[in-house]
């Protein structure tokens, strides 16, 4: 971690010399020195970092090195925040008069960087002091050092492992049955799922020993050799067949071993297994020596990482993806290792919570279980002992010996993960236990931190989302949902994987976790994150070295405890106070000259401060969900924002029209250029607003609300000029206004979502035009049947939504239409009365909505035919529409038009909502008023508040 925080400063040294070269005049020659001696330390700090884990010297002075990282960027970043607080501009600093004061600042700082650079010279000398003790002290220690914490799973007892029957025998299938040509079969997932045992046992089953000639098992470690790798090969098929070693083996070239080895296989069927495959180039470097036959030969490799099991599968679409242990098996596993002499059947009662509560955080990692189980087993039936480890989990994964294993094999993947990606996932640690992160959120907060590297060809925010992605890629972090297009909406770490990297951050100062029951807080924090309880925030603690601030589940929030923090934190770069109960905006945040990100998402703030402009730095501005109906002038003043998030819903006009507010933006929203969302915005001032926004070329997203009829041709020529738009939404001033949206020639090429709502005399020309569209909503829009058809030739439309949006009494879904769609939704359709989906229509669609179409009485005819469809909801439709589905899902002999779909959801209209009743709950209720009740004069509305507690007293309905 310590060669991550130099590489960041490293970084912003050079930028500073560039960007800043008239600042920094009269000291530059001193940052350049002070780049170069963080640059000649950089070189050996990695292998630093990774050998600091075992070494307590080494550890320290990596400590030293990160410390004297972080002061020198406190320094400059205070030298840039006294410059900027005593000048009016950037450019009157480059005027050849300066005052006194800015001299005695410029010596100040050329001072400081120079004690610096001391303390730099004194921390590499002891380096070098060291590096001579630890090569003298290298054969005692190796031996700890060189310890595999895998090797122990290599050798688990039968009776140990739980869960794996299933993966076992699909795995082995594919190993001895299917074709004949060579195979290679991944299984991926995530350290400590138990991918190792797994494979293990396939490989030391019987059937997988008499089926193939000869079989061999490499565990790969990342700095493998590969002559050491073939030699272990050869030596293992030699000792399956019972035949001598070849002589000379030891002393082989490695072309020499490969050649002999592709010779020897030509015509056997063979297997091998490589266990924990790092890379690409790892398996380039292997399977060179393993010949392509056709005698049924198989490979199979087990690794962390998505991207290499899917290269080595590319051939062959063997891939499977290792799921961890559902509860009941992990409550098993556990109760085996924690309570052993019970022979592992049940749990005591007094320790029944404690023990569900334990293996929920183990979230189905064997290892975890495993591990802390055989902890607990040594604590015997104490319930304070118990509690305790529950309580400090992640202390005890850094110093429990017994948890050490765990430790290590889950940090392997920590240790291969390149500067940037480390600060990435130690980010995770910022947010609580069980937290699902918006993906867009965690992207532009590591923009605002400054973890993206200048890419030719990327925007920042695509930078660190291929590090999102890579970390995904990388089993270290999982998806928490997902849209329809593929795309990750939200993000989570593991349980287990939180409670190391908590205890990783505190030990390299990354960030701090502040919560009711932990009050302790090192003044050294970069980053804090503050759970649950402001009132516990130590106001006088010294917060000057603080970089990020965020807060969560904040009920109670003062304003002085914001404005005492402000005061405070001088350097502050992030501040994310989404849902904390703050009432008025605190004052001082407008001195946060360093300011990057601000979030005010969900607070009940109502105005911005005029000197908001103060903020120069700032790059999002999330005021989504608050009460802010303006922006202030000095917005203007904020060249750097790249994402303004200002909408709300405000639900009293829906379904009337649509319940979207944004701002009212002043004129000179044009010269905002490096934003790139924009969303939503008031179109009230006309053509003002509508033609400014044509400036705005950067923008990805871009909302626009209040739009009129007659200023709909200047938006079109704005949005011409838009290259890289991706969504668009605008919306009218009501529901009787026309949109113009005719006059656009050549829409962005990479449009994928676009929302339209308000009148449309007729579909746009160019929406069909949209060949990587992925969503469409229309509300409003009073379509006819043909605009509809003219949108089936899009070829990646997977969601479509028609709100209010179709004016006729048949809406025909035609064969061959719509072959991507995967979801799609009608609202308040209210003249509708008849819908029909032809055979070959929709093949794909996987989700079904229908609200409210008051005349449509009768189900759509076709379903029979969306034999892919899972889910089907109903809010609010007529009776006679939800009691011919029941008869058709109950009784009727065309039940088989809805088998196929597993979930059917009544959605029941209640104040202020809906209650929804599954499939299940509903044929309970028919079931049980069969002979009851007179259907013909059957009211849904009423049905449930009638029957239901009775049929629950009565055990009738599966809850």
């Amino acid at each position: 971690m310590a060669e991550s925080v130099v590489s960041f400063l490293i970084e912003k040294l050079e930028s500073l010399l560039v960007e800043e070269a008239g600042l920094l005049r009269g000291v530059g020659s001193e940052v350049r020195d002070l780049r170069d001696e963080f640059e000649s330390m950089r070189a050996f700090l990695r292998d630093a970092d990774t050998r600091g884990e075992s070494n307590e010297v080494l550890r320290a002075w990596v400590k030293q090195v990160r410390q004297v990282a972080y002061d020198t960027e406190d320094v400059l970043d205070e030298f840039l925040l006294q410059m900027a607080q005593h000048s009016k501009s950037i450019a009157f600093l480059r005027k050849p008069t300066r005052p006194f004061k800015e001299l005695k600042r410029r010596h100040q700082i050329a001072t400081q960087i120079q004690e610096i650079k001391t303390r730099v010279r004194d921390i590499k000398e002891r380096s070098q002091r060291y590096e001579l003790n630890f090569s003298e002290q290298k054969g005692s220690t190796s031996a700890h050092m060189n310890h595999d914490p895998r090797i122990a799973s290599l050798y688990v007892e039968e009776a140990e492992i739980v869960g794996i029957d299933k993966p076992r025998d699909e795995l082995t299938e594919l190993l001895v049955e299917g074709e004949s040509r060579r195979t290679v079969i991944a299984v991926v997932g995530m350290g400590g799922l138990g991918k190792t045992t797994l494979v293990k046992k396939i490989f030391d089953h019987q059937r997988v020993r008499r089926h193939f000639q000869c079989y061999a098992w490499v565990t790969v470690s990342k700095s493998f050799l590969v002559q050491e790798l073939l030699i272990s090969i050869i030596k293992q098929f030699c000792e399956a067949r019972k035949e001598s070693v070849p002589q000379g083996i030891d002393t082989a070239e490695e072309v020499q071993l490969m050649g002999n080895m592709r010779d020897y296989l030509q015509h056997k069927r063979y297997v091998v297994f490589f266990d924990d495959v790092w890379s690409v180039d790892s398996w380039e470097l292997i399977q060179h020596a393993l010949p392509l036959n056709n005698c049924g030969s198989r490979v199979m490799v087990t690794t962390r990482i998505s991207d290499v099991a899917s290269y080595c599968t590319k051939t062959s679409n063997c891939l499977y993806n290792l799921q961890p242990l559902p509860s009941q098996e992990a409550l098993k596993l556990f109760c085996k290792r924690a309570f052993p002499l019970d022979h592992g059947d049940h749990y005591p009662r007094e320790l029944e919570e404690l023990s569900l509560k334990i293996v929920k955080r183990c979230g189905g990692l064997p290892l975890a279980v495993v591990a802390i189980g055989g902890l607990l087993s040594t604590k015997g039936k104490r319930i304070s002992e118990w509690n305790k480890l529950h309580d400090s989990l992640g202390s005890a994964l850094g110093t429990n010996p017994i948890l050490a294993n765990l430790s290590r094999i889950l940090l392997l993947s920590y240790s291969d993960l390149s500067y940037h990606l480390k600060s990435c996932f130690l980010y995770f640690a910022i947010f609580p236990e069980d937290y699902d992160i918006s993906c867009a959120r965690l992207i532009r907060l590591w923009v605002a931190e400054g973890y993206a590297t200048e890419t030719r060809g990327k925007t920042l925010e695509e930078v660190v989302e291929d590090y999102l992605n890579e970390l995904i890629d990388r089993s270290l972090i999982q998806r928490a949902g997902t849209y329809f297009d593929g795309r990750i909406r939200s993000c989570r770490v593991h349980d287990v994987l939180r409670e190391l990297i908590l205890s990783k951050c505190e030990e390299e100062s990354f960030c701090k976790v502040l919560m009711e029951q932990n009050t302790s807080l090192h003044e050294n924090t970069r980053r804090l994150s503050i759970h649950n309880n402001a009132l516990s925030v130590p106001r006088s603690k010294n917060f000057s070295h603080l970089r990020s601030l965020f807060m969560f589940g904040v009920e109670k929030l003062q304003n002085s405890v914001i404005h005492t923090l402000a005061s405070n934190i001088k350097l502050l770069k992030v501040l994310d106070l989404q849902d904390a109960a703050l009432e008025s905006f605190p004052d001082e945040i407008v001195n946060l000259f360093h300011l990057r990100y601000l979030s005010l998402k969900n607070t009940n703030i109502r105005v911005l401060p005029k000197l908001l402009g103060k903020l120069q730095n700032l790059e999002t501005l999330n005021l989504r969900s608050t009460g802010v109906g303006e922006l202030p002038i000095g917005m203007l003043k904020l060249q750097r924002l790249r994402h303004l998030l200002a909408y709300s819903y405000d639900f009293a006009s829906y379904p009337t029209f649509s319940p979207v507010r944004g701002l009212k933006v002043h004129e000179g929203i044009g010269c905002l250029t490096s934003i790139q969302k924009l969303s939503m915005v008031e179109a009230k001032r006309g053509a003002h607003t509508t033609r400014e926004l044509g400036n705005l070329t950067q923008l990805r997203r871009l909302g626009i609300i209040k739009m009129r009829y007659e200023d709909g041709a200047e938006l079109c020529a704005s949005i011409e000029k838009m290259k890289y738009l991706c969504s668009l939404s605008v919306t009218s001033i009501d529901k009787e206004e026309l949109l113009d949206l005719q006059s656009i020639s050549s829409p962005p090429w990479f449009i994928q979502r676009l929302y339209l709502d308000g009148r449309l005399e007729k579909l746009p020309n160019w929406i069909p035009l949209l060949s990587n569209l992925v969503r469409l909503r229309l509300g409003w829009s009073r379509l006819s049947n043909k605009s509809i058809t003219v949108l089936y030739p899009l070829p990646n439309l997977l969601e479509l939504y028609l709100y209010q949006a179709y004016d006729g009494e048949q809406l025909i879904f035609e064969g061959k239409g719509f072959q991507r769609l995967a979801r799609l939704e009608f609202r308040w359709l209210d003249r509708l009365k008849l819908v029909i989906i032809e055979e070959g229509a929709m093949p794909l669609l996987q989700g079904l909505s229908i609200q409210k179409c008051v005349q449509l009485k009768k189900v759509p005819l076709g379903m029979e035919y969306l034999t892919n469809l899972k889910q089907l909801d109903l809010y609010d439709m007529p009776d006679d529409f939800e009691r011919e589905l029941l008869y058709l899902v109950l009784d009727s002999e065309d039940h088989k038009q809805f088998k196929h779909i597993s979930d059917i959801f009544f959605h029941v209209p209640r104040q202020g909502g809906f209650s929804f009743y599954s499939r299940a709950e509903f044929s309970n209720i028919m079931l049980a008023l069969r002979n009851q009740m007179n259907f013909t004069s059957l009211s849904f509305e009423h049905l449930f508040d009638e029957y239901k507690q009775t049929l629950l007293d009565c055990n009738y309905l599966n809850m």
